[in-house]
């Protein structure tokens, strides 16, 4: 039976390690970007732990760490969809391959959106995988026409997303 914690700030590294995972299991390739958005990665995780503006769940089974999923607290401007200005990003979603199919990353999203609603924040978003998407609309979440810009020479498959 899994157990889910909440993160602390000794675990960045190991959050820092499931987000590469996860990119990688989506199709993006291993290479040095990968390793460069890790160790990037590592002290802005850190940095919004020890704030609370990041808050993460991590679950486990016989003290490994089997899966894991973020919320980002994130200040947004007053918005005709909700007044208050702050926003839930859910991110960092990933499930060890040899545990999936077993209900823990709707798990971590219960527990996710169970803290929004501790802290009446009406408005959570995110960006699903293909893989994640039906979980995602199954609990009510909506397509939107978000769109991105990109630096030259940033040259993501548009595939795999």
């Amino acid at each position: 039976m899994s157990q889910i914690r909440t993160a602390i700030v000794d675990d960045a590294e190991l959050i820092a390690r499931q987000r590469r995972r996860m990119f990688v299991d989506a199709g993006q390739a291993e290479d040095v970007r990968m390793g460069a958005m890790e160790a990037a990665f590592v002290p802005w995780v850190r940095s919004r732990l020890e704030n609370g503006t990041y808050l993460g769940w991590l679950a486990s089974e016989q003290d490994r760490v089997i899966a894991g999923a973020g919320m980002w607290l994130m200040d947004f401007p007053p918005h005709f969809l909700n007044a208050q200005p702050l926003r839930a990003y859910l991110l960092n979603f990933f499930v060890d391959p040899e545990f999936r199919g077993r209900g823990l990353a709707r798990s971590l999203l219960e527990a996710a959106l169970a803290e929004a609603r501790r802290r009446e924040i009406e408005v959570v978003t995110l960006h699903a995988s293909k893989f994640g998407r039906p979980l995602y609309e199954e609990t009510g979440f909506l397509p939107t026409n978000e769109m991105m810009l990109l630096a030259p020479g940033s040259t993501p498959d548009r595939t795999r997303a």
